[in-house]
């Protein structure tokens, strides 16, 4: 069955949806079959590294690291903790590679806290929908912030390096001095991981206590090396004491189905139940990124956090299914709102028409045009596009990792041209006048490239290329493996109808 991205539908837009049409898309409420369903990782599939989730009424909210793509930190919604539909994507002002963020609700008013360069920025609007702020520039350094309030409604930012810096009322600046409070839990030296490398501090408050959870043992490196270390104290600033329970999630081999697995956050569900969100690799697909997944917890009588008894990642468990669950439909149609841009946000260059829209051109190659991306969500897959190029314009359909990592297929006037990692070349000249499709494969790593003149019979070209090593280990930068379609050179492309579909 053709479906875009698999269970989440990826589809990435700076603008509010509702529960009408919207531009040729609908969205379709479902009631819940009874009171529980099983539930199986991943909770969001492919790259949504970071999750940062913020329980509001009958809402809950989640947003991740976007890295260098804009319009960036796009907000999911959810009602059952199962089925997440985009709200929008609020930051569209570029100001670098935004990492591990912080999602929270104050005094009526929403933020999000998140680390881009050398310093620290916040976000804020009245409402989920509303218009949010340009990025206010909090002139700290630290990554991934994460936001506080004590018993008098005084508000704190913790940064990765165990310390605290209090801020305004507003939460829009800090106030006072920086303070060293907290240095990890200490991790066996026999423990293959990649560093020390504390980072992602999450606070939660549960009856008397106030509840510190941080990622120790490196962001990727060895499987074994990411954890989910947890600490408490009756102030949120400390002194910390660390659970007897750490490390709360660690995969304990390479041959586990979940690697890297770390970042949480826990917090209690509109129904009282306590969960915790958290990242990790796929074994086998890092170059999926990682992927977001949830866990249930349970609190013990002594007063600390816990997974149950015989939880694994990769086990099903029950889930209360309690609401209606928003599901969004199939949709094969190309529209701007599917995609990220790389390093900006420019959505003049697009004209959308029905079922197709014109980009234009810009650059001399593949990195230069700012390539338009969006994240597969399984690990086997086909895509496909249609076409028509206008003037000296090269339109491209590629996968996509980083600056210097891509490889894909493109068409110029009249040729069909591949990329490999960057070199790229005539494959098939003269076999089409401006108007072509382009596919690729993508079957266990390995892509091949189709090209067809109706878009039903299609000409495998003689070039392929392997993606297994386009991931962090290997590259660095903490990306992930995205479809790219690029519009480069004078000129436009008119691309229609893109498909995309699972290889299961």
């Amino acid at each position: 069955m053709k479906k875009l991205f698999g269970f989440l539908a990826l589809f990435i837009s700076c603008l509010s949806y509702s529960q009408e049409k919207d531009g040729g898309l609908v969205l379709d409420i479902e009631r819940a079959l009874g009171n529980s369903e099983t539930f199986n990782n991943p909770l969001f599939a492919g790259d949504y590294p970071d999750p940062s989730i913020l329980v509001d009424g009958d809402t809950y909210y989640i947003v991740h690291s976007s890295f260098e793509y804009y319009p960036g930190l796009t907000i999911w919604s959810s009602h059952n903790l199962k089925d997440w539909i985009p709200v929008q994507s609020p930051l569209t002002k570029y100001v670098g590679s935004v990492w591990a963020p912080d999602f929270v609700k104050y005094d009526g008013k929403y933020y999000i806290y998140f680390p881009a360069g050398t310093t620290n920025y916040v976000i804020w609007a009245d409402s989920i929908k509303g218009k949010w702020s340009e990025p206010i520039d909090l002139h700290i350094g630290g990554i991934d912030p994460g936001h506080i309030t004590d018993g008098k409604g005084r508000r704190y930012l913790y940064f990765s390096n165990g310390g605290y810096i209090q801020l305004t009322k507003d939460g829009l600046a800090t106030k006072g001095e920086y303070k060293h409070v907290y240095d990890g839990w200490e991790i066996p030296r026999e423990w293959s991981i990649e560093c020390f490398c504390m980072e992602g501090p999450k606070l939660t408050k549960h009856d008397d206590y106030y509840y510190l959870t941080v990622a120790e043992g490196g962001t990727a490196g060895p499987a074994t090396g990411h954890m989910v270390i947890s600490a408490r104290s009756k102030s949120p600033l400390g002194p910390w004491e660390n659970s007897p329970y750490n490390p709360i999630l660690r995969a304990k081999s390479s041959h586990e189905n979940w690697c890297s697995i770390g970042h949480a956050t826990p917090f209690a569900d509109k129904n009282g139940d306590w969960w915790m969100v958290f990242h990790g690799y796929e074994n086998g697909h890092y170059n999926m990124g990682r992927q977001t997944c949830l866990a249930p917890i349970e609190w013990t009588q002594d007063g600390w956090w816990k997974l149950p008894d015989g939880y694994a990642v990769e086990k099903s468990f029950e889930m209360n299914i309690k609401q209606y669950g928003v599901r969004i439909p199939q949709e094969n149609s190309i529209r701007p709102k599917l995609f990220h841009f790389w390093k900006e946000y420019d959505i003049s260059r697009f004209t959308e028409i029905g079922n197709k829209f014109i980009v234009n051109g810009k650059g001399t190659d593949v990195v230069s045009s700012s390539p338009l991306l969006l994240t597969p969500s399984n690990h086997s897959y086909e895509c496909s596009v249609e076409v028509e190029i206008d003037g000296d314009a090269i339109a491209g359909l590629l996968l996509f990792y980083n600056e210097k990592a891509y490889s894909g297929i493109l068409a110029d006037k009249s040729d069909v041209l591949s990329n490999l990692r960057g070199w790229q070349f005539p494959t098939e000249t003269n076999v089409h006048k401006r108007h072509v499709f382009l596919k690729l494969k993508n079957y266990e790593d390995v892509v091949d490239m189709y090209y067809s003149l109706d878009g039903k019979n299609w000409t495998k070209t003689t070039n392929s290329f392997d993606i297994s090593g386009y991931h962090h280990n290997v590259l660095g930068e903490f990306l992930a493996v995205r479809i790219a379609l690029v519009s480069i050179g004078e000129g436009s492309v008119t691309f229609k109808d893109f498909n995309y579909q699972p290889i299961e």
